[in-house]
């Protein structure tokens, strides 16, 4: 995991600046955030990316269009991304890396972030009867994350790379009991959605990222749908 766990924040509150008035994020650019999270891109590249585009935009002739999405700024934060790869491309490896505590991770906020998620999927009403059920996987789900937070109370130096691993499978398989229990028709419309709102910004995006981004745009609606929480520590 980086040094940070204000992902998301930092990403938000920098495209405001640079658009000068506040916009609230919609599902979409929530969901392109998770996409630029899960494929590894730094959050510095996706603030330099974000410069790049208002950069380029101001530097248009007519701006009779206000930029209302991140996804506008997509394909900068993709080359800003690669050129940093590519700029620590023979770089030493030597240096040690940072500690847990060094990455601004408190134990105690960790266990209160577990129990609170805990008690959220507790309280969801949730579709469905049976084992494999949402309403089921919710109740396991919540019983993991109480157990984690003993094991994080009782061992504050655990890994947060585990920790995160964990929460990433535990939130997979209830998303899939969602997707699984939720109908067709429902899941065509969310989709028709996504598609309309992102349908400005395909040509700067590359394939794999537009599914990806339909993926996390439908997984976000459905938990929206429920008041479920997500799990990463990013979302602290």
């Amino acid at each position: 995991m980086e040094n940070y766990f204000n992902y998301f924040t930092e990403i938000e509150e920098h495209f405001q600046r640079r658009r000068g008035r506040i916009l609230l994020l919609s599902t979409l650019d929530w969901a392109l955030i998770e996409t630029w999270k899960n494929a590894g891109i730094p959050l510095e590249a996706a603030l330099r990316g974000i410069d790049a585009a208002f950069d380029r935009y101001e530097q248009r002739p007519s701006k009779s269009r206000r930029v209302n999405s991140l996804a506008y700024c997509s394909q900068e934060v993709l080359t800003a991304a690669e050129d940093m790869k590519e700029a620590a491309v023979g770089a030493s490896g030597d240096a040690s890396p940072p500690t847990d505590t060094a990455r601004g991770f408190d134990a105690g906020e960790i266990v209160n972030f577990l129990r609170k998620n805990a008690e959220l999927l507790e309280q969801a009403k949730l579709p469905g009867e049976g084992a494999s059920s949402p309403a089921a996987l919710a109740k396991e789900t919540a019983a993991t994350l109480r157990g984690m937070a003993g094991e994080i109370s009782a061992k504050p130096t655990s890994r947060l790379e585990d920790v995160e691993r964990r929460l990433t499978v535990v939130e997979e398989k209830l998303l899939a009991a969602l997707l699984a229990a939720t109908p067709d028709a429902e899941l065509v419309n969310v989709r028709a959605q996504a598609d309309r709102e992102l349908a400005p910004y395909r040509s700067k995006m590359p394939g794999a990222q537009i599914d990806q981004l339909l993926k996390q745009y439908i997984h976000k609606r459905l938990l929206e749908k429920y008041g479920l929480p997500r799990l990463s520590l990013f979302y602290m």
